[in-house]
């Protein structure tokens, strides 16, 4: 019986799978085409097991010298003579019989010498007797590049295939690859410009030959309704395909592992296999460390300018023109916390992350000795009755202790000293903390307007958030809830409005909006 697997490769026979056929044949007409190209996406975004299926896709009409830079070791970086007798021996072990005898003896030849011996001119030498004497187009595959970070001798070995495309492409009878293919989150440029920094001749790359890549590697709704199909046909749990696949993507932006990890928590731990069942799954992933979340976490640790600019985004509503050339927002993207929004601004990748970071913050807040966070937490109980929340209750807690911290709004006050938006969900984590989920809707991320989507026990809350901007604007705010209300086809919704006018009415009123019921605290 088949399983799901988050971890290392995806194995049709063993593992339920997305059909990444499609990618694969996108990327065999870049290899028939000659490109030379790199596949950089995030950690754990399927490059291992893409790079598999291709490899069994080019079998038949290509030798495939596929290379793992994770089988090298640091001693194997430390010097041009050490980086070419690894990979020389290398190269033997992987294809063996399928070199001709003279590229195997050069290779051979080379592995046996000194390392001062040795050097990347004549492990070229010896690859064009290979290339030249093949008897099939040679491609050529390297996953986990990473592993080359700051190595000088890597960006030397680029250049050189670098020089090798260009002869190929001036002279056709010039024995080359006829692909290769470069596999890691961290792209070339990244790798040169940290190697030494403040170089400028070092901000061109060595792989200024590389193709873009631009095959989607994330999950559609349909990807993985098919890989569910695949499961219900074994288990037959009475899922309705569609439905769970649009919640995984919903939650996960179609992040490969996410996909993955949330079907293996609900199969392993027997979860429903519907919203609520998602839900519950989600809850497990964010509260576990994988290692996933160990690397996308150690980056903000390494990097505290990513983490501020992440702060900006989610605590206070900021909106980063997205930029290819900052290189902040670039690192951002490579290592896959943000994408570029439709209104060409940044935005966190998906909701797990974003709710993942979201709580880090909050933590942080808390341990920094939040009042709000530690009112939220000592009055729970007064909001959940026989399991239901009661969100009116909510807003209103949440009221009386913005006040008592904070004191009364009044006009003329910097509002943005508190930010409505992070005590809100200060309050709020610690009342539905292992419990309920949170996510604040990315299309409403603002100063002035934000929806906070809370699911608890298999209910759903629409909470805005607003500053009091006159009547017709809050009218206006009151019809688009309604609307929202529509499309997640609730029928009461809640409004929380910092108001800074004097005539004010402080409290909770009910406003009715057509059919809809809204039910509107205001501060």
């Amino acid at each position: 019986m088949r399983e799901f697997n988050s971890t290392g490769l995806c194995v049709p026979r063993k593992h339920y799978m997305v059909d990444i056929s499609e990618r694969v044949a996108q990327i065999r007409a870049m290899v028939e085409r000659g490109d030379y190209f790199c596949i950089n996406r995030a950690r754990q975004y399927g490059k291992t097991t893409t790079l598999s299926a291709l490899r069994r896709a080019l079998a038949g009409d290509y030798t495939v010298a596929s290379l793992d830079f994770q089988a090298l070791s640091h001693a194997d970086f430390a010097s041009e003579g050490a980086f070419v007798g690894a990979l020389s021996q290398t190269l033997l072990d992987r294809l063996g019989p399928d070199l001709p005898d003279t590229a195997a003896q050069a290779l051979e030849s080379l592995a046996g010498r000194d390392p001062d011996e040795r050097s990347l001119r004549i492990f070229f030498r010896a690859l064009r007797l290979w290339l030249g004497e093949a008897g099939k187009p040679v491609v050529l595959i390297i996953d986990e590049v990473d592993s080359a970070t700051n190595n000088q001798v890597f960006l030397d070995f680029l250049a050189q295939l670098r020089l090798q495309y260009l002869e190929r492409e001036d002279d056709p009878t010039c024995p080359a690859f006829q692909s290769v293919v470069l596999a890691g989150v961290t792209d070339v440029k990244h790798l040169k410009a940290r190697i030494r920094p403040g170089e400028a001749s070092k901000i061109n790359s060595p792989w200024n030959i590389a193709t873009d890549f631009r095959v989607d590697m994330s999950f559609s709704a349909e990807d993985v309704a098919g890989m569910l199909a695949d499961y219900e046909a074994d288990h037959a749990t009475g899922m309705d395909v569609t439905s769970v696949a649009d919640e995984l993507v919903d939650w996960t932006g179609g992040y490969p592992f996410l996909v993955s990890r949330l079907c293996q928590l609900a199969d392993e731990c027997g979860l429903s296999w519907d919203r609520e069942g998602v839900d519950a799954a989600v809850r497990l992933l964010l509260s576990e460390r994988n290692t996933l979340f160990e690397s996308l976490m150690g980056k903000l640790d390494v990097y505290p300018e990513l983490k501020a600019a992440l702060r900006r985004i989610l605590m206070e509503g900021e909106r980063l023109p997205y930029s290819p050339d900052q290189d902040d927002i670039a690192q951002l993207e490579m290592y896959g916390f943000v994408v570029r929004g439709s209104g060409n601004d940044v935005r966190i990748a998906n909701r797990i992350f974003e709710t993942r970071l979201y709580d880090l913050f909050i933590v942080e807040d808390k341990l920094a000795g939040s009042t709000v966070y530690a009112a939220g937490d000592r009055e729970r109980s007064l909001f959940v009755d026989d399991g239901c929340l009661n969100m009116c209750a909510v807003l209103e807690g949440f009221r009386r202790t913005y006040v008592e911290v904070f004191g009364p709004i009044e006009e003329g006050r910097r509002f943005g000293e508190f930010d409505g938006r992070r005590q809100f969900l200060l309050y709020l984590k610690p009342i539905i903390n292992g419990t309920g989920n949170y996510y604040v809707e990315a299309q409403t991320r603002d100063q002035t307007r934000t929806d906070v989507i809370v699911d608890y026990l298999g209910k759903r809350f629409v909470v805005e958030l607003k500053v009091w901007r006159g009547p017709r604007y809050n009218e206006a705010g009151e019809r688009q809830v309604a609307a929202y209300l529509d499309h997640f086809g609730l029928d009461v919704g809640y409004m929380l409005s910092f108001n800074f006018n004097k005539r004010k009415k402080p409290g909770l009123k009910r406003v009715s909006v057509g059919d809809k019921v809204l039910w509107e605290e205001t501060i």
